[in-house]
């Protein structure tokens, strides 16, 4: 069953949609490199639609009904926003719901410290890497650090032309014999991602002097001194903007598309989508890349605790209403999909995997070996969403995620789908995942967009 290739769908107007639709991608992905910023940025928008921060409802014990929009914010790292739709609420609900953490290395509570005139950054490297790849490029540090007065300074340091950057040093080739040798695991270890941060003497001491002098930098320029990392956020990524990419411009190049694609795209229909008979809900969320675990993680009661609110808010809260919406929702769990690579097709299945341009990828299953870990969407809700999707002429296609004993990943659909709602992963292919430059297609960008309107619409 070979899919019809988006590309040659498109007439003008739509082209000039979707370069439209991807520059705004773009300038997304630029100021949203961490789940904080992105938050912001999220709220900034919904802000600008008319949204509500739920808190304030709460707060001010006000009421909501069909027609109002609210958005909830959880530790500055996750947000759900809803849509109230004209059907009651325990009809469900139509979900899109994306990741906005994506990998990359976090600097340790002790992280500064001087060896051989170097000053470093001691990390923890945060989701599935390749710990190679993110030796010898520039990078950037994004982040918080909250003082103990109270105050959060906001950091961001190498992105633009004027700020310095940061790396990770690797051993120069005339050397690597051994290092060569190594497995692709053991070429770079864990514990040896430790970011080079000076190299200034501005003492006459014999140690520690290069650290002193980048404490003293720190303290002048930020008001950071060394134990104010104990209660400090900060993110190493890539340093460097989304690029379109290709001779013809029809792919972009970015760190962090994984899930952040997904997540753009879920939130920009979302705000297009206006009155609704059934309540549409985008819940982006924190922490997919290490088991969505923690306060910010889907395995939270974040969500659950918002629609509760929500209802309470609505005057229709009860324990069981709440139940039964939650298993009468609808949900497209708004994720990420391995591109068909020629360069490495012993990976994949060629007859399911995901191609550039061939639309947003439906993935029945994830997880890896014998499903483990998955979510299996039912056979009956996937029937629906071809329905909605070929009535709308949107392109899309089906894939699993590697060989059958290659490998596998996860998402969010495993946890939504333990109240009973149906669910299936819905996203876009991604070349390079999870690498410190990711790039994906902007016709599946732009199929994505198209079809996640479609659900909120119809779901």
């Amino acid at each position: 069953m070979d899919r019809i290739n988006a590309w040659i769908t498109y007439e003008e107007a739509d082209i000039k949609e979707m370069d439209s639709l991807c520059a705004d991608y773009r300038e997304f992905l630029n100021a949203g490199k961490t789940e904080r910023e992105c938050v912001k940025l999220i709220v900034k928008m919904a802000d600008e639609k008319g949204y509500r921060n739920l808190a304030d409802i709460i707060k001010n014990k006000e009421t909501l009904k069909a027609g109002d929009k609210v958005y909830n914010v959880c530790m500055d790292k996750t947000v759900a926003m809803f849509n109230i739709g004209t059907d009651d609420m325990e009809q469900g609900m139509a979900i899109l719901g994306a990741h906005i953490d994506s990998p990359r290395m976090d600097v340790k509570q002790n992280p500064l410290y001087e060896n051989g005139d170097f000053a470093y950054l001691d990390t923890h490297y945060y989701g599935g890497i390749k710990k190679y790849q993110w030796v010898a490029l520039p990078l950037a540090i994004h982040g918080v650090v909250c003082k103990k007065d109270g105050r959060t300074i906001d950091i961001s340091i190498g992105e633009c032309d004027k700020d310095p950057v940061f790396c990770v040093s690797d051993l120069l080739i005339h050397l690597a014999g051994e290092q060569m040798e190594k497995k692709a695991n053991k070429v770079i270890e864990g514990e040896n991602l430790d970011i080079l941060f000076g190299s200034k003497k501005m003492t006459g001491k014999d140690k520690d002097a290069v650290k002193e002098t980048v404490l003293e930098l720190l303290k002048n320029k930020y008001d950071i001194e060394e134990e104010d990392f104990i209660s400090a956020e900060l993110e190493i990524v890539p340093a460097g903007k989304a690029r379109e990419a290709g001779i013809d411009r029809s792919m972009i190049m970015s760190y962090g598309q994984d899930d952040r694609v997904c997540a753009y795209t879920s939130l920009v229909a979302m705000l297009a989508v206006d009155k609704v008979k059934r309540t549409t809900c985008c819940l982006l969320t924190d922490k997919e890349e290490i088991g969505s675990v923690g306060a910010t993680g889907m395995q939270s009661m974040f969500f659950e605790n918002s629609v509760a609110e929500l209802m309470n808010a609505m005057g229709c809260f009860s324990e069981i209403a709440l139940r039964r919406c939650l298993a009468s929702s609808r949900m497209l769990s708004s994720d990420v999909n391995a591109a068909y690579d020629p360069l490495f097709a012993n990976a994949f299945d060629k007859n399911n995997a995901s191609y550039f341009g061939r639309g947003v990828v439906f993935s029945k299953f994830t997880g890896s070996r014998g499903k483990s870990g998955s979510n299996d969407a039912n056979a009956e809700y996937i029937a629906k969403i071809r329905k909605m999707m070929d009535d709308n002429k949107i392109c899309y296609q089906t894939a699993e995620l590697g060989k059958v004993d290659v490998g596998g990943g996860g998402t969010i659909a495993y946890i939504l789908s333990l109240y009973g709602m149906e669910v299936i992963d819905c996203g876009v292919a991604v070349l390079n995942m999870h690498a410190p430059w990711e790039i994906t297609s902007k016709a599946d960008i732009y199929e994505a967009w198209k079809g996640y309107k479609v659900f909120l619409q119809e779901a």
